[in-house]
């Protein structure tokens, strides 16, 4: 297989996991390739995302850093799928259904572009309007396993309201169609909209609607995604690059190949093209506010 054609999403996520975990274990980078019997600069490409790493190897590690049991199983499920060529994250297959590989790139990222043509993203739902969701979509989830998941979304937001690092700029352009897509509770719905206009007002958060008179746009075939871009690392060139995130039913599909960044990257133009403008998004959100649900 050939590294150049595969995705560089899951190498990077392990090499980064392999590097916090030997920094927590107080071990020298030269220790541990010798464990390894390898380079020292193999290592080094390891822990870069640079290349890929054999299972058995990755094992030795874990005894090495004394990983916990479900450190060890997030790294072999890393290492398994790094090697896999078109690979896709499935939830509860290679990695444990708790562990996020999106969330680990989403908090790293500087910048964050969200489309969606269905629902109000995690990162902008009140606990209301997520509890309707769930209790709409996950009838089979329990109370407590419920608040739990709310509870996580919930907290995931606190990465748009930190200090260090710098929170990620996020710009969302939801079709009108969300917005006057009412959840079960009414109620809940108007405060998800006041929400948004809140939101709307902060430096780092951007809100545009797509109203629904612009008619279909290229969106349409590509469906919900998000394109994350990273800050510059400390030799100027960018610390990771872009990664298109694309969420199915049964698990999400990584891009970072650059003819993949730039289709969605036309697609996002074409949307940017259309959607309304954050003050006229403001005000059509605060008319179907008074309209719909006051």
């Amino acid at each position: 297989m050939h590294e150049t054609i595969s995705s560089t999403v899951p190498r990077r996520q392990l090499g980064r996991l392999l590097t916090q975990l030997r920094e927590e274990a107080h071990v020298t980078i030269e220790a541990a390739a010798d464990k390894l019997y390898c380079s020292r600069q193999k290592l080094w490409r390891i822990e870069r995302g640079l290349t890929s790493a054999k299972t058995p190897d990755i094992r030795l590690l874990c005894e090495l850093y004394e990983a916990t049991p479900e450190q060890a199983s997030v790294l072999l499920g890393l290492a398994e799928v790094s090697r896999a060529e078109g690979w896709w994250h499935a939830y509860g297959r290679s990695i444990p259904a708790w562990f996020s590989l999106y969330m680990g790139l989403e908090n790293a990222a500087s910048s964050v572009r969200y489309y969606n043509a269905e629902l109000v993203p995690g990162l902008l739902q009140t606990p209301g309007y997520a509890t309707a969701l769930f209790l709409l979509n996950r009838p089979e989830l329990g109370e407590e396993e419920r608040k739990k998941i709310v509870s996580l979304r919930i907290q995931r937001q606190g990465l748009l309201a930190r200090r260090l690092p710098p929170p990620p700029d996020l710009t969302v352009i939801l079709s009108e169609a969300v917005l006057r897509r009412p959840v079960p509770d009414r109620e809940v719905m108007a405060d998800q909209l006041r929400h948004l206009l809140a939101v709307n007002q902060r430096h780092n958060i951007t809100v545009r609607v797509l109203p629904l008179a612009a008619g279909p746009p290229l969106a349409a075939e590509a469906g919900t995604f998000v394109l994350l871009d990273f800050p510059p690392s400390a030799l100027g060139s960018p610390s990771e690059p872009p990664t298109v995130y694309v969420e199915g039913l049964t698990g999400a599909l990584y891009l970072d190949q650059p003819a993949e960044i730039a289709a969605y990257e036309r697609v996002w133009s074409g949307l940017a093209s259309l959607a309304l403008d954050r003050q006229q998004s403001t005000d059509v959100i605060e008319a179907i506010l008074g309209e719909c649900y006051e």
